[in-house]
């Protein structure tokens, strides 16, 4: 029903952008919506600023490691400077770091890796053989873990969303930007989350190589965070954090450049990105709010 009544509203407006409403930012804010695929846009102290496209559930790719973290972080929670735990790489993701038909990040068998790196190789470079690793670490298998996604995605009311895997990996996990940013909303309070998606790079276990973070955006407008994905049938996707003038910035971006292959889909969602998250901070300061 929310998704009806969300589709409708986008289409009577005529703009692909809903007004804001009561709670909401004055309806002359202007933003450079995508012309495909949805987004949604909050400010902190202000309201939501609008979404755009209709709100129905797509495949995310790799943003569903927000999730996955959330999960992570509230089943064994870390405070700052904490490594947390460590955890024993096993014989699967050792052998998946070595495919070339997903995002990997290098670990080898029998390495025992703290959680907060762990996660770090999880989030910064994407790593999906490290998302499932910690979900059989956590759960005992990436089948239970992904039943503890879809309780706390039912819990924070994120009622269009459906989890399948824990990498994102698979087009059968669907959610909407609206949903997403309610997820966004709830993981970017933790502040070891914080941290570890504001993080430029990390480093490959027992090397020291270092592997940079796929969301290119970091430190451009005031982007703090958080994920990126990309895939050809979910096409480019992005979620973003800001902090502008004080108040926190939280924005999602689904769907663009559906078809045309990982590479080209991450592009256009980061240049999308970019777009809107200088149209938001320009907006901010411009008022001085």
């Amino acid at each position: 029903m929310r998704r009806v009544l969300m589709f409708l509203l986008v289409t009577l407006t005529g703009c692909g952008s809903l007004p804001p409403g009561s709670g909401t930012a004055s309806a002359s804010v202007s933003l450079p919506w995508p012309e495909e695929g949805q987004s949604a846009v909050e400010v902190e102290g202000i309201g939501s600023l609008g979404v755009s496209g209709e709100q129905r559930p797509v495949p995310i790719a790799s943003v569903t490691k927000i999730m996955t973290a959330h999960v992570i972080l509230g089943r064994h929670p870390l405070a700052p400077g904490d490594d947390g735990p460590l955890i024993t790489v096993d014989a699967a993701a050792a052998e998946e770091s070595h495919t070339r038909v997903e995002s990997t990040a290098p670990v080898r068998e029998g390495q025992r890796i703290r959680l907060r790196h762990a996660l770090e190789l999880m989030l910064v470079p994407s790593g999906n053989n490290v998302a499932r690793l910690l979900a059989r670490w956590e759960a005992g298998s990436q089948e239970r873990f992904v039943g503890r996604m879809n309780a706390a995605a039912r819990r924070l009311g994120m009622d269009d969303t459906r989890y399948t895997g824990a990498s994102g990996n698979e087009d059968s996990t669907v959610s909407t930007a609206a949903d997403q940013l309610i997820l966004a909303r709830k993981a970017m309070a933790d502040p070891v989350f914080r941290e570890v998606v504001a993080g430029t790079h990390t480093v490959v276990p027992g090397e020291g190589r270092s592997l940079p973070n796929t969301n290119t955006l970091l430190g451009r407008d005031g982007v703090i965070g958080v994920k990126t994905g990309s895939g050809t049938v979910a096409g480019g996707n992005l979620v973003w954090a800001s902090r502008v003038r004080g108040r926190l910035v939280l924005g999602v971006i689904l769907g663009q450049a559906t078809g045309a292959g990982p590479a080209a889909a991450k592009a256009a969602v980061l240049d999308q990105g970019a777009k809107m998250s200088a149209a938001v901070a320009r907006w901010l300061r411009e008022r001085g709010r």
